[in-house]
Order: structure tokens, then sequence, then C-alpha cells
């Protein structure tokens, strides 16, 4: 098992209209191709004006193969022109993270 995480960092005070942005025009596309995410969050100490979302795939397969099913898909470009025409976003940070043996993950 392995789990995407992904953390966004929005010009401050506009977190709250990047994820109505995505709950409008980007969930369900996403949720369409890669299943429910394993967490969905907004950071509420450290690095402020942040969101984190986790997704959990089989291996480095179902990943790719989910993701480029969600990249050939017109709603999810549709999504990304607008979160660009939004300018919200500042930056992104990717990390794949690798489940131990003994961690069962029950999503």
């Amino acid at each position: 098992m392995i789990f995407d995480m992904r953390t966004y960092t929005c010009k401050p005070g506009t977190v709250p209209a990047q994820l109505k942005l995505y709950e409008d025009h980007g969930f369900a596309v996403q949720t369409k191709h890669l299943g429910q995410p394993a967490l969905y969050g907004v950071t509420e100490t450290g690095a402020i004006n942040t969101y984190v979302h986790v997704w959990a795939y089989a291996d480095a397969a179902d990943r790719a193969k989910k993701r480029a099913a969600m990249q050939a898909d017109p709603d999810w470009h549709a999504f990304l022109a607008k979160t660009k025409e939004a300018g919200y976003l500042l930056a992104q940070e990717n990390q794949i993270l690798q489940a131990p043996g003994f961690f069962k993950y029950k999503g």
C-alpha cells in the first residue's frame, strides 16, 4: 500500500475559496477516478494557509492507472482551468509514502 500525500499552499485567506472551488468542480471528478481520499484536512497549526489530501493506492501501478484516467477526463481539466484562473494556489508538494507491514489501511 502506498499513500500519495499532497500539500497545497494558498495565498493568505484564500483556503476556504479554493476548497469551495474544489468542492463544486473537482471533488466529484477526482473521486470518480481515485475513490475517496484517506484524508482531506485543513492545517490548523504549523504551516498556515495550507491544506492536505492523502490518497491510498494498492501500489505504484494502481496509482498510475487511476491518475491517467483522471488526467484523460475533460471535467478534470475544466477544474484545473478554474483553479488556475482563480489564482489562489501558491505551491504544491507531493510525497509518496510507503505503509509499513504492520499498518492495515481500512479505507
